[in-house]
């Protein structure tokens, strides 16, 4: 394997972001490690030429399934090309939950997937990075961390606030030694499924009848319309990654905003919170000891 190419570990590239991901970095030449939970369809996913399918090795992983299990597969996949270079947090899902209906049980089944899943996969790889004194995690979060207000995927929003909370410790804690993060953070993309989960109901309370409906009608009224293309938002990852096309010559962004909603919603929510802030200076900032 030529030195200069990289392997890539990504996880959940069965659809979406991460399909389309590993379509992008295998035309670059870099070698994969994809996983999915299944990997009968894999082979249906991929269809590529010899020489691209030769740099792909498919690896079942559940990441829900525990740091042991994680970390074998993680083993498994160093002994593959010798090591891996850059690993990409992509796994999960959006729970559609009202929080009082959804509850704690909703939450954690959210959290398990999106935060702590990322959380084990990470970890697992960083003792091959700190060895080596380089290697580069990125974090798939997304818009909706800002829009806390959406409803009914409060859950969703605040397991990708939290991985984007923890992406900013990781860079902190991992860049003494040269490990690069990203956390990337998409507005609404057109990938297959991500509509696809009912919504979520442990304790059925008919005055959020309304509101629940009206919720799961906004996602179908632009499932299929969403105007992000995933397949140009994964080759922009992958010019950052690797300092290439429209990120060649530019810093190295911690974050990632993409697509035109993503912007406004993000920009949106940090001029409402600076107003707020403005309007209560006055008060809110007058609390030192009196002396």
């Amino acid at each position: 394997m030529e030195a200069q190419r990289k392997v890539w570990f990504i996880t959940g590239t069965s659809s979406g972001f991460g399909k389309r991901l590993v379509a992008e970095v295998l035309s670059r030449g870099d070698y994969v490690i994809a996983t999915a939970r299944c990997l009968e369809k894999m082979h249906d996913v991929f269809s590529l030429p010899t020489s691209e399918a030769r740099r792909l090795y498919l690896l079942q992983l559940d990441i829900t399934d525990g740091m042991d299990t994680i970390q074998d597969r993680v083993d498994e996949a160093m002994s593959v090309w010798g090591r891996i270079d850059v690993v990409v947090n992509n796994a999960g899902y959006g729970v559609k939950a009202i929080l009082e209906e959804g509850g704690a049980i909703a939450a954690l089944t959210q959290f398990q997937a999106n935060v702590f899943g990322a959380v084990n996969v990470t970890n697992a790889v960083l003792p091959h990075f700190r060895e080596r004194g380089s290697g580069t995690v990125v974090f798939i979060g997304s818009r909706s961390a800002w829009r806390g207000e959406a409803s009914p995927v409060g859950f969703y929003s605040a397991s990708k606030a939290a991985i984007h909370t923890i992406g900013e410790a990781y860079a902190t804690e991992l860049r003494p030694f040269g490990i690069r993060v990203l956390i990337v953070a998409p507005g609404a993309f057109r990938t297959e499924g991500v509509h696809a989960y009912p919504i979520t109901i442990h304790n059925h309370i008919p005055d959020y009848d309304d509101m629940r409906t009206a919720g799961m009608a906004r996602f179908t009224s632009i499932a299929g319309r969403e105007k992000g293309d995933p397949a140009k938002a994964m080759t922009l990852v992958v010019d950052v990654v690797r300092g290439e096309g429209r990120a060649r010559g530019r810093e190295w962004p911690l974050w990632l905003v993409l697509g035109r909603d993503a912007y406004a919603d993000v920009q949106a929510k940090c001029n409402k919170l600076l107003s707020t802030m403005d309007a209560w200076e006055d008060v809110a900032t007058d609390l030192d000891f009196d002396h």
